[in-house]
């Protein structure tokens, strides 16, 4: 593992992105709440959140710590039949939380995947990457693409503002 012993506490924040592609039909039964194994946005939630938890036990030399918030939004897109995902996640700590967003985004799309598959088994997921992160000695970060404007209110919501 690196060594943060010389790293100051900071307040950190990282804003993972992502989408899956459900097809038109598990779209529509997806809005309307008609998909045969359940609600998969309410449990993709809470498989993300714990996924974001269990991030050290999962990736290798990974440091293990205690996160203050982890949040997942999702974001349906009906003119593309895709839903897109955003994991938020805080800490006040001498290290990052980047990885703890991907891993809780990359649950969270998978657990979407899993409740759809039974309607549309050709699902597709794209666009899985960091967006922002802020806090350490480096500051904030915004992917060099920018960043979907519902990232940006969350952001906003967060810091007031980039």
């Amino acid at each position: 593992m690196a060594d943060i012993s010389g790293k100051a506490v900071s307040r950190r924040i990282a804003i993972a992105g992502g989408k899956i592609h459900l097809g038109e039909q598990a779209f529509s039964l997806l809005m309307e709440g008609k998909l045969p194994k359940g609600d998969p946005l309410a449990m993709a939630e809470i498989a993300g959140i714990q996924a974001a938890k269990q991030t050290s036990s999962l990736i290798p030399l990974c440091h293990p710590i205690s996160l203050n918030r982890v949040t997942i939004h999702s974001v349906p897109r009906p003119d593309d039949h895709s839903v897109e995902l955003f994991c938020v996640t805080e800490i006040a700590e001498k290290t990052g939380v980047e990885m703890e967003a991907l891993t809780g985004l990359s649950v969270a799309l998978l657990t979407i995947w899993d409740l759809t598959k039974p309607v549309n088994a050709a699902l597709e997921i794209s666009n899985t990457r960091l967006l922002f992160k802020s806090g350490g000695k480096r500051g904030t970060w915004i992917h060099p693409d920018g960043m979907p404007e519902e990232a940006q209110a969350i952001v906003k919501d967060l810091l007031g503002g980039l």
